[in-house]
């Protein structure tokens, strides 16, 4: 197996910083910045208030997860095309909302072709499966299990969830927490050192393995044609490695677990009776509500990973078959002027088949956008899901979300 280079995404998460190398980390950082997209709940607080059916449920909602999630920072979770398709994976107040067993597994290769290379050795790659039901009237049991491999890097999330549901308004508001364990792992020899690896403290363990407790929150508000979420699905803020007390002056980054907030809202807009429904949706994600980084004294520690969204479009045929397209961007990819600038991720197209015994198949591909392209072909998506809606006398056709 031939070596991986050290790639920015990796660098900047599992070394230090020198003060004259980080205005080149800073570019790649964010040219690559798809590679681990984030949100912010405080541009989409206003426009939920103003919907006629929400008022004081937006407040609720909004100013309950910006007090949990008022220390975050970080960047490694994972994206999905069919994050719609996928919202356990990310909302633990999800689970148990269809009211009847469901299940969905995701596998996402991104940048499938890199560089002139079919198969880039290190590119990010992620599998999740997710499984959710019922539980009594009230109560919403479920399972996630996300791997992701990113370089040398490697985590693996194992986690239960609770959630407990309660009418709300004119539609039901779900509260969730999940826990369970991480497992994040490195294998440093697959990368090529321009300076001798043992001067390095971040790479003296050749195959670095945690453990660490790992448990999540979230919110998940809904109605038939309605629903609006926020969710911190890993509270934990780890250190993955410690810092020598020579280092602590001098080093501006190293490796540890961030915390990641998801805020999330969207609709189902019949056109044509069930024939034809049109459904916008828009997913938030960010490291902190506040600034791109945080002062210690003369040390700055960068988060180094800017607001990011999704915008999404999407038609449902017949309640059999869902086309949607979306849009993938970083708020800073608008604003040309000052340090810090980044381009537009991808533009994205997916589609959804519903099975009569209750299989879903889904494919999706990003076209990526500004000069990631010229590297990069794009990144493919595959989603396999059941729903046990048969064996539910109530579930009488297909959830819209």
């Amino acid at each position: 197996m031939s070596k991986l280079q050290s790639p920015p995404y990796v660098r900047a998460n599992t070394a230090e910083i020198s003060p004259t190398a980080l205005e080149q980390k800073r570019k790649n950082d964010f040219q690559l910045h798809d590679a681990i997209r984030l949100m912010n709940p405080i541009h989409l607080f206003s426009s939920l208030k103003s919907l006629p059916f929400m008022g004081k449920m937006a407040t609720a909602l909004a100013l309950a997860m910006v007090a949990i999630a008022g220390t975050a920072t970080g960047q490694q979770e994972a994206q999905f095309t069919h994050y719609m398709f996928n919202t356990l994976a990310y909302n633990p107040g999800y689970a148990g909302s269809k009211e009847y067993l469901s299940a969905v597994a995701v596998y996402r290769d991104q940048w499938a072709a890199t560089g002139g290379k079919v198969g880039w050795e290190g590119r990010p790659i992620t599998q999740t499966l997710s499984v959710h039901s019922t539980f009594k009237k009230r109560v919403g049991l479920g399972l996630n299990i996300i791997n992701g491999s990113a370089g040398a890097r490697e985590a693996t999330y194992l986690s239960g969830i609770y959630a407990y549901r309660i009418n709300f308004g004119k539609g039901t508001l779900s509260v969730g927490l999940q826990g369970g364990v991480m497992n994040w792992r490195a294998d440093w020899s697959q990368l090529d050192f321009q300076q001798p690896q043992e001067i390095d403290n971040a790479f003296k363990t050749p195959s670095p393995s945690l453990w660490l407790p790992d448990f999540g929150a979230g919110l998940f508000f809904y109605t038939p044609n309605f629903y609006a979420g926020a969710s911190m699905p890993h509270l934990a803020n780890f250190q993955l490695r410690q810092l020598t007390p020579a280092e602590q002056g001098e080093v501006r980054k190293w490796a540890r677990v961030h915390r990641h907030f998801y805020l999330t809202t969207g609709g189902a807009i019949p056109i044509k009776g069930d024939d034809l429904v049109f459904r916008p949706s828009f997913l938030l994600k960010s490291v902190g509500l506040f600034n791109n980084f945080f002062r210690q004294g003369d040390i700055v520690r960068e988060i180094g990973a800017p607001v990011a969204f999704d915008l999404d479009a999407a038609l449902f045929f017949h309640r059999k078959l869902w086309v949607g397209t979306s849009f993938t961007s970083a708020f800073a990819a608008f604003n040309n002027t000052g340090p810090k600038q980044t381009s537009h991720t991808s533009v994205d197209f997916y589609s959804v088949f519903h099975l009569e015994n209750g299989l879903r198949i889904g494919l999706a591909y990003d076209y990526p956008l500004g000069k990631l392209k010229t590297v990069a072909t794009g990144s493919f998506e595959l989603m396999l899901g059941y729903d046990f809606y048969r064996e539910v006398d109530k579930a009488v056709h297909i959830r819209y979300f």
